[in-house]
């Protein structure tokens, strides 16, 4: 159809004809096969869910990603504690067992040391009431306590201690080179140490101190054998 028929309406001559002519019967041979497709109903029990790919073991094992992953812990050697197994000197088992020289050193200086502070603080709580009259303010009584007790307590404690120390020292090497723990060793490391506390005050101040220091060290010994 050309633009002038397109706006007056009129079609051409082959239009008109070729709408006129009845269609052929005859089939055409040139005609494509045609196939059908028959859909099938949906399943939702054969739908793979969340849990089909999470649990694929091509996944990491988030456990391997520790830098330790992999290592047998029983086989460790710097896990193995040798210090816990305890002396086996004669006289070191018993109700208060020890590990070796590093035990008693500790633990006998830390109690030594807390017990004469706790001493000293107690007789300079008293020493400070009894030299504050009782007619005092409150104030003055209370900074006179506690000047005696910061007086005295730190002094017999810090000096507990020093023996303490030494003491355990002197035990300890005392008891490896016999090869035992007995009642001669602490009072043998308690003299040395109460004359090496005293050593530049003179003879006779050394003589005192490490007497004083045997005793008590005698009197642990038959309180530990007695008691514990």
């Amino acid at each position: 159809m050309s633009l002038w028929g397109t706006l007056t309406g009129k079609k051409t001559s082959s239009t008109s004809s070729n709408a006129s002519s009845p269609p052929s019967s005859t089939p055409s041979q040139d005609t494509a096969p045609t196939t059908s497709f028959q859909s099938t109903p949906f399943d939702p029990t054969t739908a793979q869910d969340v849990t089909s790919f999470l649990g694929n073991t091509s996944l990491p094992d988030p456990s391997q990603l520790h830098p330790l992953a992999g290592l047998n812990q029983q086989t460790l050697d710097y896990l193995s504690l040798d210090e816990s197994a305890l002396s086996d000197l004669p006289g070191s088992r018993s109700a208060l067992p020890s590990r070796g020289w590093s035990d008693d050193l500790q633990y006998g200086t830390g109690v030594t040391y807390l017990s004469a502070l706790t001493l000293g603080g107690s007789y300079g709580m008293i020493e400070g009431l009894r030299r504050t009259p009782a007619s005092a303010p409150p104030k003055i009584r209370l900074n006179s306590v506690l000047n005696s007790i910061t007086r005295r307590g730190p002094f017999l404690g810090n000096s507990a201690g020093i023996i303490a120390m030494v003491y355990n020292g002197i035990n300890s090497t005392i008891g490896y080179y016999r090869g035992k723990h007995d009642s001669a060793n602490s009072v043998v490391a308690g003299a040395l140490s109460g004359m090496l506390f005293k050593s530049t005050r003179g003879l006779r101040p050394m003589m005192i101190s490490g007497g004083i220091v045997a005793g008590v060290a005698g009197v642990w010994t038959v309180m530990r054998k007695t008691l514990f």
